[in-house]
Formats: C-alpha cells, structure tokens, sequence
C-alpha cells in the first residue's frame, strides 16, 4: 500500500519537473503585433553570422533557430521577437 502511495506521488512529480526542464524559456509577453516579422529576425540574425538550419516560433513567445555560428559550432539560440536580443543560446 506504501509504494503505491509513493509511486502515485513521485511519478507524476517527477513527470512534472522533466517537462519543465525540457520547455524552452518564456521570450516576450508583448503582442505578435509587436513582433518584429520572422523575415526581419531571419536578416538580422544572418547579419549577426549565424547560418540557419531551422526557424521556428515556440510556445514561449520567442523565435528559434537551430544552426551554426560563424566559427561553424552547432547552435540553438532562441531570441525575443520583439527586440531581436538573444535570450537562451547553446553551442555544441
């Protein structure tokens, strides 16, 4: 009866914590009207030295790239849609 107990307790606990370790950071609350357009962040970006392999937009309200840097390190950078900053970034 205890271990069930406990399962019942740690396993979705432990669930929980996992999803919020794998989520990507929280960008911007601001508007998507706001938002630079995803042409405009792509430039900028390409300006910046990066080469993108993916562009998406995430949950978070941010845009995110998977690419390479302009040492050609792998990189998955997520910037805030407004202001184009650099918000999370790692490079392999």
């Amino acid at each position: 009866m205890k271990r069930t107990l406990i399962t019942g307790i740690l396993v979705p606990g432990l669930m929980a914590v996992s999803l919020t370790a794998l989520a990507g950071p929280t960008c911007t609350e601001s508007p998507q009207e706001e938002w630079m357009s995803e042409e405009a962040m792509q430039q900028q970006i390409a300006d910046m030295g990066y080469e993108i392999k993916a562009f998406k937009t995430t949950d978070g309200n941010c845009y995110e790239i998977y690419g390479w840097d302009d040492q050609e390190r792998r990189v998955e950078i997520y910037f805030n849609p407004v202001d184009g900053s650099i918000v999370k970034q790692e490079i392999d």
